[in-house]
């Protein structure tokens, strides 16, 4: 009887370890940085500043020696948008690409950079204001990441963040994850966004177009579609082997010869 059911369960036993060896991550499938000619190579690109696009916010101060006009502009400013300290107001690019500001006529911003958009302020500014002095920045600095990592709603500290440091401030990329394909979408104001896909594990990656994290991009990793047959690691093999092994044995010890 014992030798009949060994008989039996023996194939599948040998169909589950195989594929089990094979079902292991190891350094190929998550590892980072890598230098292997069978990765894609991705071409160098210089970094491209971001240009502010319709319905990102922009916050701005306006400083002059005035003490007058100042007191009248903290009185003024503001009165239909967040006030955030200091007299420093964020206001929305509008679907024309235009913003409204206090005492200005509507001004077209979007396409240009935080700088550009800084002096084309002040250059306004100064029409009603001599010695004005602006200081502008976006202030919806932020991007979404989705899928098998850390979930959420990031801001971006700095300038020129990398895909890196954006998976690293939302937790490690599961080994789940699938490196191979993932994808940004990035969105181009009124136009269609564009969704890029790449592979994380290239060494490659770094200075090419897909190395930068930009305001309002989503990252998505998705689950690996082999995922459900993969372990974590070989100790984690061993063990379910361990574990399957005692069971046989417990089972064959109970059936009678």
């Amino acid at each position: 009887m014992k030798k009949q059911i060994i008989h039996i369960l023996l194939p599948f036993i040998l169909v589950a370890v195989s594929l089990l060896l094979t079902g292991c991550y190891g350094h190929r499938q998550v590892g980072l940085l890598q230098d292997r000619k069978d990765l894609p190579h991705y071409d160098s690109v210089g970094y491209e500043p971001y240009r502010l696009q319709v319905n990102d916010e922009i916050i701005y101060r306006i400083i002059t020696l005035d003490e007058t006009l100042g007191k009248t502009l903290a009185q003024n400013l503001g009165s239909n948008t967040g006030y955030n300290n200091n007299n420093a107001y964020s206001y929305r690019i509008y679907s024309d690409g235009t913003v409204d500001l206090p005492f200005l006529p509507p001004i077209r911003l979007e396409g240009l950079t935080e700088l550009e958009a800084q002096d084309t302020v002040k250059r306004y500014m100064r029409e009603l204001i001599p010695d004005a002095e602006i200081k502008l920045a976006l202030y919806n600095k932020q991007f979404t990441i989705l899928g098998e990592v850390g979930k959420g709603v990031k801001y971006i500290y700095k300038e020129r963040m990398t895909i890196y440091q954006a998976l690293a401030m939302s937790g490690r990329v599961l080994n789940t994850g699938d490196r191979r394909h993932v994808r940004i979408i990035r969105p181009h104001g009124n136009q269609e966004p564009e969704v890029l896909e790449f592979d994380l594990r290239t060494n490659t990656i770094i200075n090419s177009k897909y190395y930068y994290i930009y305001p309002n991009d989503l990252i998505y990793v998705s689950r690996e579609p082999a995922a459900f047959f993969k372990q974590e690691s070989y100790s984690a093999f061993l063990g379910l082997i361990t574990s399957s092994v005692a069971l046989l044995i417990s089972v064959l010890n109970y059936i009678p010869q």
